[in-house]
């Protein structure tokens, strides 16, 4: 069987955590095959971003352009996206995709506190919202964006990501334009080795959309995926350790 092509466009992550990092092992554990437009290199580690180098929106374009018109593309992700004008750039291009599905992960912080998007970046996020099939944020990102309205406004569904709330239970809701589609609630996992969980949910539901999946079943099979390699986590550096990679996982 082929496997889905999957383009991700997304930072590095120096310390493997999270970024292209761990999009890479997502979308190849899960069956996909992983194409990669970087928007920046960060140095960082499981204690914070030490530096950020963004790569000059040519050089994005043209990384998706090499994959796009060759190879082919079932599905998009889209992570840290680096600057405002690779944020227009970035959706310029793939508005002209016919029939993709696009995952939307909108990176501000990363999870150790630093700041990975800055105001003008973060304002430009709405041209890639109104080409999104969803969008990931977590509260503190949904609350910057505007509220669960913005599936409405954008003509777009949201997965508003319950993990920075309180409590042993947390849910997650899946919102169309129209009101909640969807709902998830499980335990939550107690760990401090939470570092890539954005990214790593935003790629495992890219393949599965890319593989055809419906949404709400990709959405499904992602959060079993990331809550397998929250339970694997290796306890790597002083900080938000990286996730674990369950490759043993089966949907």
């Amino acid at each position: 069987m082929t496997p889905a092509r999957i383009l991700i466009i997304a930072g590095s992550d120096s310390g493997g955590g999270a970024g292209i990092q761990a999009d890479l092992k997502t979308v190849t554990l899960l069956g996909g095959f992983a194409m990669t437009a970087i928007t920046a290199i960060t140095a960082q580690n499981t204690l914070g971003v030490q530096g950020v180098h963004p790569i000059p929106t040519d050089m994005v374009l043209a990384q998706m352009e090499s994959c796009i018109s060759d190879i082919g593309v079932d599905a998009v992700k889209i992570g840290m996206i680096g600057s405002a004008q690779t944020a227009m750039a970035v959706a310029e291009r793939l508005a002209g995709l016919d029939g993709v599905p696009i995952v939307f992960d909108p990176v501000m912080v990363a999870t150790s506190g630093s700041l990975l998007a800055d105001a003008d970046t973060i304002a430009a996020f709405h041209k890639l919202m109104a080409i999104a099939t969803l969008v990931t944020p977590n509260i503190p990102e949904l609350a910057a964006l505007g509220g669960e309205e913005i599936a409405a406004r954008f003509g777009t569904h949201v997965l508003a990501k319950g993990g920075h709330g309180e409590g042993a239970m947390l849910t997650d809701r899946l919102i169309a334009p129209d009101g909640v589609a969807k709902t998830w609630s499980d335990a939550r996992i107690d760990t401090p080795h939470t570092h890539g969980t954005g990214c790593t949910m935003a790629s495992a539901i890219a393949t599965g959309l890319g593989q055809g999946m419906a949404l709400p079943d990709a959405i499904t099979r992602a959060r079993d995926y990331v809550r397998a390699a929250l339970m694997l986590a290796p306890g790597f550096g002083g900080g938000h350790g990286p996730m674990g990679a369950p490759f043993t996982f089966h949907a």
